[in-house]
């Protein structure tokens, strides 16, 4: 749900995993390269175009599940047993991609979950399954044209009672 995704190879048979991220997050693109480096045949590598790190599994047919859960065509969608996918470990990850506490002065008033690529309607979706799941109380906020998911101040919490143990320590600004 987060920045990685899966891309087709040359022969459109088998798909691959690609993580990428900004060089300041260089600790955690490790983190997972070595979570995947059965997967991967080079370390992760600095494209200095964008400054960031990236590296690729192979190809492999076992990442064709994923694309038909996470995908539709080319496009990253939220599936429909999201519920059952999510762990407090998936979430963790999910947020430190794609999440960033939101303060006013010294307080925090919550967080984000920037999933402003997916619809209003699966934004929606999303939130119902937060609750039901994790009992989180979210909202949606706009956002430039879109919506990303608020987990609330009376959720702040329990959201980071989840998350916490799996948040990596380059990675532990995003919750305070």
């Amino acid at each position: 749900m987060g920045d990685a995704h899966l891309e087709n190879n040359w022969s459109k048979t088998n798909y691959r995993l690609k993580i990428s991220q900004s060089k300041q997050q260089e600790k955690y693109v490790d983190w997972k390269y070595k979570i995947f480096k059965d997967w991967v045949l080079t370390e992760p590598k600095l494209h200095v175009s964008t400054n960031s790190m990236r590296f690729t599994t192979v190809n492999h047919s076992d990442f064709n599940d994923f694309h038909h859960i996470f995908y539709e065509g080319r496009k990253k969608i939220v599936p429909v047993n999201l519920g059952q996918l999510l762990s407090p470990l998936a979430l963790a990850v999910w947020f430190m991609d794609d999440g960033n506490r939101v303060a006013y002065g010294s307080k925090i008033a919550g967080y984000h979950i920037n999933s402003q690529s997916f619809t209003r309607e699966e934004n929606e979706f999303i939130t119902q399954t937060l609750k039901e799941k994790f009992g989180l109380c979210t909202s949606l906020q706009a956002n430039n044209g879109r919506v990303r998911i608020f987990v609330r101040a009376q959720s702040r919490q329990l959201f980071v009672n989840l998350i916490e143990s799996y948040i990596i320590p380059s990675m532990r600004y995003k919750l305070s």
